[in-house]
């Protein structure tokens, strides 16, 4: 009936980051944004951040609240920046075989070294994803990726928002999470929007989701409310009885 979900593993290669995002208006990288985004396509499994902290103080508070592990690479004068790309890899292989149910590893930079990394986790099978900044990202990693996401179109503010006029507040929380989730869910090109993929999606964006909590009994009681405020059009599947999410009503 739906897409197994995925599971990832993330792995960042902040110093060359760095080089891109120093050269952006705020000058900040936000994590927050990208796992964001990528808890919209499955299950993070794991997480890690690799460079000489010493250099990013400012950054380790909000990656460990992230629940990022940080991998410390010290400069040396003989390895180099490239000892953290080579620890990158290392780790990243080394999953790859230790965990078979991890099928999609990103890679969060625009470094063109990972290009051979990127070709191998794909011939054990693994989707991979990039994800970088526009100007700083090589032209051969975007393109032997399976994906690649740009980050300034991660921190680029949303046009035109759902508004749900005046309602109380519990359920404009719940009606905006569902909101989000389904656009997260057709920008990944899902072709049919089961009930419970909408609900597993909601879960992954705010693990404590619970409809009961904002005043339903059910889940099916909470869209059949959207849908009766113009929020979603719903159909119910025949075969099996379930909610599919046809499209968004007039509120939207």
């Amino acid at each position: 009936m739906q897409d197994t979900e995925q599971k990832l593993a993330v792995f960042v290669d902040f110093e060359n980051l760095a080089l891109g995002f120093k050269d952006m208006k705020s000058k900040h990288f936000e994590i927050q944004k990208v796992l964001e985004r990528l808890v919209e396509k499955g299950k993070i499994i794991a997480k890690k951040a690799y460079a000489d902290w010493s250099r990013f103080g400012e950054y380790k508070r909000t990656l460990h609240e992230a629940a990022m592990e940080l991998i410390d690479i010290p400069k040396r004068h003989m390895t180099g920046k490239n000892s953290a790309d080579i620890r990158l890899v290392v780790d990243a292989m080394d999953l790859s075989y230790a965990k078979e149910h991890i099928d999609t590893f990103v890679i969060v930079s625009g470094d063109s070294d990972f290009s051979p990394l990127v070709s191998k986790l794909k011939e054990n099978g693994k989707h991979v994803i990039g994800l970088g900044m526009k100007d700083s990202s090589s032209e051969l990693l975007i393109n032997n990726c399976d994906e690649f996401i740009f980050y300034e179109d991660l921190v680029r503010p949303t046009t035109s928002p759902p508004k749900f006029g005046r309602m109380e507040k519990k359920k404009k929380e719940a009606f905006q999470l569902m909101v989000d989730s389904v656009v997260a869910l057709v920008r990944e090109n899902k072709p049919v929007l089961w009930s419970s993929m909408v609900k597993e999606t909601m879960k992954r964006k705010k693990p404590s989701f619970n409809e009961t909590y904002h005043g339903y009994r059910t889940f099916s009681e909470l869209l059949e409310d959207a849908e009766k405020d113009g929020v979603i059009i719903l159909r119910k599947d025949t075969r099996s009885g379930t909610y599919v999410i046809e499209g968004f009503g007039k509120s939207n």
